[in-house]
């Protein structure tokens, strides 16, 4: 596998293993006393595999904001990607959306607050992050600019479409301005010429509907994009096309591997910590902190930040509360590579009981961190340990491509109580899997299967009623 790796800090050297970098050809690590590297486009491009920072990488960090692109920077990615919007009074400032509802809360228009009124917002992001993310302002892109067109390349785009020469005129104004800067725009957007015409490099994204116009369109762009949902025959036609391609955007270690697989060149990437790494980052969960680990994934990335479930910082646990089959990926903790090893967590259904024949648990084994569901086909398989009201505990198998389990041995316990904290735990060998309820009298099973010995696991509440279930003390030892 090719690394990817970047300049970090001794801190974040531990928590990412630096055994497991993932991101080649970028610059190693250099001696404290050393003058930080300079990223090119001719340097991010000179790489076989290199990651941008989209939205200075939103998994992880308030979206598009100084603190996201600032940790972004110092994990040693050579890339960010920045939105723009104008204000009413003309200052450029970064931020996705047209609109400030999703961000801030407030439901205005950018283009109708002068910057005094929108430089008092703060951008929101403890419904996705956590709730002790810190609440974060918006920034004027010139402050971003002058802070890293110096040292990194820059993604930029209008997303209004309508600041095309005032956007311009300010990269302009930057030493070596085209050695940093690369034009983004959708495929079909027409500012590219203008942004050739000066001399920028020039990035067009294709979203779905716009494939069928790729002969037409791709002669306009020196770099293509194509959109991770895209299945692997058009990202493969996209990259027989013949010039480097970037996939957006990228949030997994499955995603990542996939796409590179298939000849990308460049991730937008929204996970920048967990995705420079292929190691596990820890080996208890981080609820406790009151934000989300990096790798930890709701099943969902498209319904945003209404998919994250709920993190209680003062009980240490994770609420799924969502009225939704519902599972949630501890991608922090993995992959666990002992041969031998025990997986430990604790469940309750807090409020009330779901109906006798509903059930939550966990599922272990996957060999990558695939999104998994119950009764909703996977291409990963593994194993699903789950816990009925009633007090069945039940091991199943899950194979590729199949919307239902085999069961593998169940036993019966005590039935559950509301607001009780049930203990299991999940021992694996290569020969075998035991699991045990460990509260009351303590009771376990055992399977002899051997299929699965995959390092990832999530937690599931598989049923649809909004009965809520929570988790805490998930460890691996």
């Amino acid at each position: 596998m090719t690394e990817y790796s970047g300049v970090l800090s001794r801190r974040n050297a531990l928590i990412l293993g630096a055994s497991g970098l993932f991101l080649a050809g970028c610059t190693p690590a250099r001696p404290a006393a050393e003058a930080p590297p300079v990223h090119t486009v001719a340097s991010l491009f000179a790489q076989d595999r290199f990651l941008v920072a989209h939205r200075g990488s939103g998994d992880n960090w308030p979206e598009h904001t100084m603190q996201a692109y600032a940790q972004s920077a110092q994990l040693g990615v050579s890339a960010l990607e920045v939105s723009v919007n104008s204000t009413r009074d003309g200052v450029l400032v970064c931020h996705h959306d047209q609109g400030t509802l999703r961000s801030t809360g407030l439901d205005r228009k950018i283009a109708e607050l002068d910057y005094a009124e929108l430089g008092g917002l703060r951008v929101d992001a403890r419904a996705w992050l956590g709730p002790a993310t810190p609440l974060e302002p918006i920034p004027k892109l010139r402050e971003v600019l002058d802070r890293f067109a110096a040292s990194h390349v820059i993604f930029i785009e209008d997303k209004q479409g309508t600041n095309t020469d005032s956007l311009l005129d300010l990269m302009d104004s930057y030493p070596d301005s085209t050695e940093h800067f690369v034009w983004k725009q959708p495929a079909s957007a027409l500012q590219v010429k203008a942004a050739a015409k000066r001399g920028y490099k020039t990035w067009g994204y294709f979203m779905p509907d716009a494939i069928p116009r790729l002969a037409e369109l791709a002669d306009r762009f020196d770099y293509l994009g194509v959109f991770y949902t895209s299945d692997d025959a058009t990202i493969s036609r996209v990259v027989a096309y013949g010039k480097p391609v970037l996939c957006w955007e990228i949030h997994t270690r499955a995603a990542r591997d996939r796409v590179t697989g298939l000849g990308v060149q460049g991730l937008m990437c929204s996970n920048v910590p967990y995705l420079m790494s292929s190691e596990a980052a820890e080996t208890r969960d981080r609820f406790s902190t009151g934000t989300r680990a990096a790798g930890d994934l709701p099943w969902t990335i498209e319904k945003g930040w209404n998919a994250q479930p709920v993190i209680d910082a003062a009980s240490a646990s994770v609420l799924l509360a969502s009225d939704q089959n519902f599972s949630y990926r501890l991608g922090s903790m993995g992959p666990i590579k002992r041969e031998v090893h025990t997986l430990a967590f604790e469940m309750c259904w807090p409020t009330e009981l779901p109906s006798d024949q509903l059930h939550a648990g966990i599922a272990f084994g996957q060999q990558d961190d695939t999104p998994y569901r119950v009764l909703v086909p996977s291409t990963v398989g593994g194993y699903h340990l789950i816990i009925r009201p009633g007090g069945e505990l039940v091991l199943y198998r899950r194979d590729p491509g199949t919307p239902a389990g085999t069961r593998l041995q169940s036993i019966m316990t005590a039935p559950v109580r509301a607001g009780e904290w049930i203990r299991f735990a999940v021992e694996v060998t290569p020969a075998s899997v035991r699991f045990s309820r460990l509260d009351g009298a303590g009771w376990s099973g055992m399977t002899m299967d051997r299929e699965y010995r995959g390092g990832y696991f999530s937690l599931c509440k598989d049923y649809p009623d909004p009965v809520p279930v929570q988790f805490r003390n998930i460890r691996v030892s």
